[in-house]
C-alpha cells in the first residue's frame, strides 16, 4: 500500500497499535521498572534519565530496583529488549504486514506505519539510532543498538528475497538508510519524510528485480 497524503482508505489505528502504547504495564515490580524505564528511555535517551527517577517512576524500593538490575546499563539492555519486541517487530514489521498482501508491498507499507508514526505528538524517534548515537559505537550500549538495527534489516532482507530482489542483503542496507535518513527527517520537522522516503524505496525496488 503506498503511502499517500490522504488516509482515507487506511484504517485507523488504535493508539495501543504504537509502540509508546504497547509496553504492557505490569503488576509485578520488574514489569513496573520495564515500563517506567520504556517510556523514559525512549523519550529521553540514556544518559539524562537517572536511577532515582527510574525508582521514582516505577514505585519501588531502591534494593527491588538492583535485585532486578544490577545496574542501569543492565536496565537499558533489557529496553533495548522490549523496544526490539514491541516497536520492531510488533510495530513497524507487524502492521507493515497487516497493509501489504505481497512482500513488495510490506515492504512499502513499512513507510506508511512511518508516516502514521512521524505525525504522532509522541512521536520519539529511533531508540537504537539515539542510543548508538549519544553512548558510541564502543560501548556495550551503542553495540547493543547496532545488533538491534541488524535485525531491523534481517526483516528487510527476508521480504526482499520474499521478493525475489537481486541483492537481498545490499537492499536491505539501502533500504536501511532509507528508514534512518526518513526517521531523521522527521525529527527535523519534515512531514513528508516517510513519503520522500517510499519513493526513493521503489525506485530502490526497481534497480533490484531481476
Amino acid at each position: 500500500m503506498i503511502f499517500d497524503a490522504d488516509h482515507s482508505a487506511e484504517p485507523a489505528l488504535a493508539r495501543a497499535d504504537f509502540p509508546a502504547e504497547a509496553a504492557v504495564v505490569s503488576a509485578d515490580s520488574r514489569g513496573r521498572i520495564l515500563a517506567a524505564a520504556y517510556e523514559l528511555f525512549s523519550r529521553r535517551g540514556v544518559r539524562d534519565v537517572g536511577v532515582n527517577e527510574l525508582i521514582e517512576r516505577s514505585g519501588v524500593a531502591k534494593a527491588t530496583f538492583y535485585r532486578h538490575f544490577p545496574s542501569k546499563d543492565a536496565l537499558v539492555l533489557a529496553f533495548l529488549e522490549q523496544r526490539d519486541q514491541l516497536w520492531t517487530v510488533d510495530f513497524i514489521v507487524g502492521q507493515a504486514k497487516l497493509r501489504g498482501t505481497t512482500p513488495t508491498e510490506q515492504l512499502l507499507a513499512i513507510f506508511d506505519v512511518f508516516g502514521d508514526w512521524f505525525l504522532r505528538d509522541d512521536f520519539e524517534a529511533c531508540s537504537f539510532i539515539n542510543i548508538l548515537l549519544e553512548m558510541g559505537p564502543a560501548h556495550p550500549l551503542g553495540l547493543a543498538s547496532i545488533d538491534y538495527l541488524a535485525r531491523i534489516r534481517g526483516h528487510v532482507q527476508a521480504l526482499a528475497e520474499q521478493a525475489g530482489l537481486d541483492r537481498p542483503e545490499d537492499f536491505a542496507r539501502s533500504w536501511h538508510i532509507l528508514m534512518k535518513g526518513s526517521i531523521v527527517s522527521a525529527t527535523e520537522g519534515d512531514i513528508q519524510a516517510a513519503k520522500r522516503a517510499q519513493q526513493m524505496a521503489g525506485w530502490l525496488i526497481e534497480h533490484h528485480r531481476s
